[in-house]
């Protein structure tokens, strides 16, 4: 029996926390301040350089990032946003909670899982205000194309960034090169904070506004207020609270540290995933032979047209090897696909997505993280060979 068939325990996501970050968090909880103050300024301040931006704003959550960009734009009930119906709902949520509709666009295709730009063409109204792009799973979207798309008729355009932190690309790095880029740091994610997200503008007086959104309009720090004993402070807006910890600023500048050699492995282990997954019959693969850079988030396959998915995934699981579905297409949920809210989504006839509804039928996630070994992604691989021969 060799090492690959050798049974193990596989995890599906990993992070890499350590001492370093342990560490960290001890020194803000023994500070004395948890909520954002410096450390949440400095961790800001690395991102933006990290990524060539002028400035960044933390915040408690990629949804917060996301409904933050909503509300920093000024949309009103009744505009549209255009954005991948194959992504996760968050975005479309942050859009129908102010009765904003969000119309789905298509795929690509079965080789690059990111929203195709004709499509949104298609899409645009006169109601439209702004788009979305999601850099599915890390790998960039045509983001330059739909950048030109948005500057011709006077649109938004926003970066889904939640995957890719700090990807260069001849364009910028991706988060810089639409008006708004939302991060996610969640606990799965490449650079992680357990919660968390980032966001950047290209206009400081945008920022400026998601800045003080983030913290219900309020002037003045909730340090700075504590500090003085001041009850006295000014409302310029309705804002929300979607500030983050220090600790979770603590944890994102040491991760932001680890993240190239991170990434360096994930990388690695993608190259090892394609070379064995090409032999397996009948199977494809999302992004093989991508050139560029990439934040390798996922590790997406398409498994054989009218396989069982859900019998695939409880024998690999009884394999020790845990799989995801990235994303079940938010036009297909049942608010979006029965809008109870008059959203109109029977706007988007389904026939439009058809490409998005044949992929997500064969859709699986195979583990990714930099914690994986390279006999690890041996024995992820044979045993979906195994399976899929079983069946």
């Amino acid at each position: 029996m060799t090492v690959s068939e050798t049974r193990r325990e596989i995890a599906f996501a990993d992070n890499t926390i350590g001492r370093p970050e342990i560490d960290a968090v001890t020194d803000v909880l023994t500070s004395g301040w948890l909520s954002a103050d410096r450390r949440t300024r400095v961790f800001e301040e690395e991102f933006a350089a990290a990524t060539g931006a002028q400035d960044a704003v933390f915040v408690s959550s990629g949804t917060a990032a996301l409904h933050l960009a909503v509300l920093a734009l000024g949309l009103r009930p009744g505009d549209e946003v255009i954005m991948p119906s194959l992504t996760f709902v968050a975005g479309a949520a942050c859009c129908a909670l102010h009765g904003v509709v969000p119309v789905l666009a298509d795929i690509h295709g079965a080789r690059d899982l990111t929203v195709d730009p004709a499509d949104i063409e298609r899409l645009i109204t006169e109601r439209t205000r702004a788009i979305v792009v999601m850099h599915y799973g890390g790998y960039p979207a045509s983001v330059a194309q739909v950048r030109a798309l948005a500057d011709r008729h006077g649109l938004h355009l926003v970066e889904d960034a939640a995957h890719s932190p700090v990807v260069s690309t001849p364009d910028g790095a991706l988060g810089t090169v639409g008006d708004i880029g939302c991060f996610s740091f969640f606990a799965t994610k490449n650079l992680t904070t357990g919660e968390g997200g980032m966001i950047l503008a290209r206009d400081a007086e945008l920022l400026a506004r998601v800045r003080s959104l983030r913290s219900h309009c309020i002037d003045g720090s909730s340090r700075s207020r504590t500090a003085s004993g001041s009850a006295g402070y000014d409302v310029s807006g309705v804002g929300l609270n979607y500030r983050p910890t220090e600790m979770a600023a603590a944890l994102g500048s040491i991760q932001l540290g680890r993240l190239a050699g991170d990434r360096s492995r994930r990388s690695d282990l993608v190259s090892l995933y394609h070379g064995g997954l090409a032999g397996i019959s009948g199977l494809d693969v999302p992004f093989a032979g991508h050139q560029g850079a990439s934040a390798h988030h996922l590790l997406p396959v398409l498994l054989p047209e009218g396989s069982d998915r859900e019998r695939i995934r409880r024998r690999l699981r009884a394999a020790g090897v845990p799989t995801s579905v990235h994303y079940p297409p938010t036009h297909l949920m049942t608010y979006y696909r029965d809008d109870p809210d008059g959203l109109r989504a029977d706007a988007i006839p389904r026939e439009r997505l058809v490409r998005t509804e044949s992929v997500a039928r064969r859709l699986l996630s195979l583990p990714l993280h930099a914690r994986l070994g390279d006999d690890d992604v041996a024995y992820v691989v044979d045993r979906l060979a195994d399976v899929l021969a079983g069946e």
